[in-house]
Formats: structure tokens, C-alpha cells, sequence
């Protein structure tokens, strides 16, 4: 928490030109330092927080002199979460690019990039520890099951232009993915509308609304073995939970993943959604994360005795 500033009153702040063109909730994840993401869009949804009077959104652009107002808050105590240097030592073993403007990380299946719902760190938290006196914040997210290609910026400069980078069409971004069953086709693209809605358990997901957001994710088949078929994925948005939803309106929920549909005889261990590569042209920058060692070995496990088990060929 800020120790200049007291969150367990309302507080009423002004975005200052450095703050300008960030989304509101990650503006509210860097302020509130130990808040839950959680805690961050409940009050946001609730109309908690104010843009100069008005409502917002979590993706909402801040400008420089707009007033934001922050409820009161609960947040845990500002001591940095318990984190072993053993894992902190791990991150070095993740580098894929460290550049003048960015970090890229293989980020690990099983990890969140966040704290927040009951976890007390998240691999942002991992990073600054690794790096202390270095100024690094994401420039996206992955979900906690999906590993891969992780974009850190290195500068306030570089997270600004990241970001129009990411919300424009200049980001290639490649995934390989399991999934369990089969495409309709070899070659196909999924332009579902997609929605978040609250589950029956509390949580929230995500579901194909005709009144949801624009999404686009093109599907090309590798390879197949049995009911399990090995694809790559091209996203032109980013939304949550974007390919495993649109895997699962497709009937091949991505292979592991319990909460869009992959089938109870599937268990590879982890989900198997990988995010391979990163491509900015602008930037002519392209980054590739490796198929990790668990994602591997869950495949050989699946593909067992099939004469496509030299898939790794295919990559």
C-alpha cells in the first residue's frame, strides 16, 4: 500500500501525465499493491471507483488530470508475501528475451501472473523480487494454467507503447494447444462473441454471448491421435479465456481444462494451452517460448503408440 495515502478512507486522485493511457484496473493493481485483482474489479463493477464522477470499466484509458475516486479498502498487511529464494532463483530459468525496452518470460503452467484469489504472489511479485531496483510491469496476462510467452516492459515508455501495440492488430500472437477431440475442420476460425458471467460456484467465466465482445481465433489442425488432436492458434483479440472457450463451442474443449468441458478421462496433469510466440512487426521483435518439459510429456503420455508420437516435428 501507498504510505502516503490512507485507503481505508475515500480518496480522491489525479492521474498525472507518467499515469496517462494505462487501463484503470491495472492503475488500481500498481497503487493498491497487495489488493486481490478480485477486490480490484468487484469495486470497479460495483461503480465503487469514479473517473471524474462517471462510472468506468476495467479496461477503461486514463488521461492525465482525470480525478479517479477509490472507496474505502480492506487491504492485507504491506509486508511482501513470504516467497522462498528458491523459487525467486527460478526466474532466471525462464528468460526467453531481455532487451533494452523488455523482458519475456517462459512463464510455467500452474503459476498466476497476480496475486489474488487466495494466492499470496504471483509471478510479478517473483520477478520484482528477482530484480529489485528494476522498474518491469506487465504488458499482459496468461491464465494461471497456460504457459509461455510472457511480455514484461522495462520502462514506463515501453508499457505505454506495448499497449497500444496489444490493443491495436500490430501483436501476432501463436498458441499451441491439445485439444480433446476434433476440429469440424483442418483449417477454421472461430469469430464467437464472448461474454463474462457469474458461475453457479460464485466465480466468474466466460460464455459465447451473440451480445458478447468481438473474437477471433484461427485454428490450424498438426496433428491427430485417437480423440486427441494437436493445434495451433492465432488470436487476433485477447479476450479471457478466449481459446478455451471458442476450443469448447468448437466440441474440443482444450485438453486438462476442467472448466470449459475437456472430458473426465483426459487428464494430462496441466492445462495443455501454450502460448508459443509473440510477434510485433513495428518492433521487429519476435519471441519464442519452448514447449516446456510438463506440456511434452503429457502429449507422449496421450499419444502413446501412435505413429504421430514424432509430433515435436510438426512444430
Amino acid at each position: 500500500m501507498n504510505p502516503t495515502l490512507d485507503f481505508s478512507r475515500v480518496q480522491q486522485l489525479t492521474v498525472d501525465s507518467e499515469q496517462s493511457d494505462q487501463r484503470l484496473d491495472n492503475y488500481l493493481s500498481r497503487l493498491l499493491k497487495r489488493a486481490p485483482k478480485s477486490l480490484i474489479y468487484r469495486i470497479i463493477r460495483r461503480g465503487e471507483v469514479r473517473i471524474n464522477g462517471g462510472r468506468a470499466k476495467p479496461a477503461s484509458r486514463l488521461r492525465a488530470g482525470d480525478i479517479i475516486r477509490i472507496p474505502p479498502v480492506r487491504l492485507p498487511s504491506d509486508g511482501p508475501a513470504p516467497i522462498s529464494q528458491e523459487r525467486v532463483a527460478q526466474v532466471s530459468g525462464w528468460v526467453v528475451h531481455d532487451g533494452a525496452d523488455y523482458l519475456a518470460l517462459n512463464k510455467p503452467s500452474g503459476l498466476a501472473v497476480h496475486a489474488g484469489s487466495g494466492l499470496s504472489w504471483g509471478v510479478i511479485d517473483l520477478v520484482r523480487r528477482w530484480r529489485p531496483d528494476a522498474f518491469l510491469e506487465l504488458v499482459h496476462r496468461l491464465d494461471r494454467g497456460t504457459s509461455g510467452c510472457l511480455l514484461l516492459a522495462k520502462s514506463r515508455e515501453a508499457l505505454v507503447q506495448a499497449g497500444a501495440w496489444f490493443a491495436g492488430d500490430a501483436v501476432r500472437k501463436t498458441y499451441l494447444v491439445v485439444l480433446d477431440g476434433r476440429l469440424p475442420e483442418a483449417r477454421l476460425t472461430c469469430r464467437e462473441p464472448l461474454v463474462r458471467v457469474a458461475a453457479g460456484d460464485g466465480r466468474r467465466e466466460v460464455r459465447v454471448d451473440p451480445e458478447g465482445k468481438p473474437a477471433v481465433s484461427h485454428f490450424t489442425e498438426l496433428a491427430t491421435s485417437g480423440a486427441q488432436t494437436l493445434a495451433s492458434v492465432q488470436i487476433d483479440t485477447g479476450r479471457t479465456h478466449q481459446i478455451r472457450v471458442h476450443a469448447a463451442s468448437l466440441g474440443a474443449p482444450v485438453a486438462g481444462d476442467q472448466k470449459y468441458g475437456s472430458k473426465a478421462g483426459c487428464s494430462p496433469g496441466r492445462l495443455l494451452l501454450h502460448c508459443h510466440r509473440l510477434d510485433i512487426v513495428e518492433a521487429a521483435l519476435g519471441i519464442c517460448a519452448p514447449l516446456p518439459d510438463d506440456f511434452c510429456a503429457a502429449v507422449d503420455r496421450l499419444w502413446a503408440g501412435s505413429e504421430r508420437n514424432g509430433w515435436r516435428e510438426l512444430i
